[in-house]
């Protein structure tokens, strides 16, 4: 048997709500990840710029603390070290369909 879900979030912060299951993030961490990827124009996702934006928009006022939410995100693996720096995890690329399929064993 098979069934067919759609979903259709609103924001990224919904969209990665969607995987969060799999992510095991805390809400701070989608927050700062949605912020990262609404912010990115860049090819590096956690650029000095967004870094920057993305701490003023969270309040965050030190730097080392959204530092430590960067490796989280790494090593929960929603983000990927690339030579140029950060990419959102394949995952969670905004422009891609996604089809999750559970098997029962």
């Amino acid at each position: 048997m098979s069934r067919k879900i759609t979903i259709n979030p609103s924001t990224t912060y919904q969209f990665i709500q969607v995987f969060n299951g799999i992510l095991e993030l805390t809400d701070k961490e989608m927050q700062v990840l949605s912020k990262f990827i609404d912010l990115s124009t860049t090819i590096n996702l956690c650029s000095a710029s967004n870094k920057r934006a993305v701490a003023e928009d969270l309040g965050i006022k030190e730097a080392n603390t959204l530092n430590i939410y960067v490796k989280r995100l790494k090593d929960k693996g929603a983000i990927v070290k690339t030579k140029n720096g950060y990419r959102v995890s394949k995952l969670l690329e905004l422009n891609e369909k996604v089809i999750i399929e559970i098997q029962k064993q």
